[in-house]
């Protein structure tokens, strides 16, 4: 059964307007600001562990389960209590711990199984281009059978390369960044960021939980 993550941006206003006592939300100090489903559609495991430590172990994550937050606004409340039994794991980041991380370090605490895969790029450089996607191919370049390859992290220690022309090989760690892809959350963390310019970066969080 597959993992889905839910939850909302949120915005702290330390400047509210008290003149309207009928609307709820003007006395909490979180604000809704955006549901998290309108942004990332994705299911990537290794930004789930990474990040909230959920569904695999191969990180030391950022926000590790730290509950659902009390002073929650009522919009992410109300969705977090609709999930009823179903929601589990929910925890909250600030825009200022995500701007603080060190985003390339290699941050496993194991290499993975598959080898990285990279190809070069228009300067030259090696250019980070997945991992585990072509285990026939590595299976002829170490004279293994592809079940080997596929597997090849188990089998040869980290930093083994193999050069196949344009691409290379490698056994690794991977960065936050590579298990964070700003293709899939860019766009949440453009929001945070153009909110943080004015409210302040711990004036901004994530808050989300997941269901099976």
């Amino acid at each position: 059964m597959g993992t889905d993550i839910h939850g909302f941006i949120e915005v702290k206003n330390e400047y509210i307007d008290f003149t309207e006592p009928d609307d709820d939300e003007l006395f909490l100090r979180w604000h809704p600001a955006c549901a998290l489903d309108h942004l990332y559609d994705d299911r990537s495991y290794l930004a789930f562990d990474c990040l909230f430590g959920v569904r695999a172990s191969s990180f030391e994550p950022l926000a590790a389960k730290r509950g659902f937050p009390e002073d929650a606004s009522a919009a992410t409340a109300r969705a977090f209590r609709e999930h009823g039994t179903d929601a589990h794991s929910p925890s909250w980041i600030s825009w200022a711990e995500l701007e603080s991380v060190a985003w390339d370090e290699p941050a496993a605490l194991k290499v993975y199984p598959g080898a990285f895969e990279y190809r070069r790029g228009p300067d030259g450089d090696w250019v980070w281009d997945g991992c585990g996607e072509s285990p026939d191919r590595l299976a002829e370049l170490t004279g293994t059978s592809p079940q080997v390859a596929a597997r090849a992290g188990e089998h040869w220690p980290e930093g083994t390369e193999w050069l196949d022309g344009g691409r290379l090989f490698r056994i690794s760690r991977f960065t936050r960044r590579q298990a964070v892809q700003d293709s899939s959350w860019g766009d949440v963390w453009t929001v945070m960021r153009t909110l943080a310019k004015r409210h302040g970066s711990d004036n901004v969080r994530l808050v989300v939980w997941f269901d099976n």
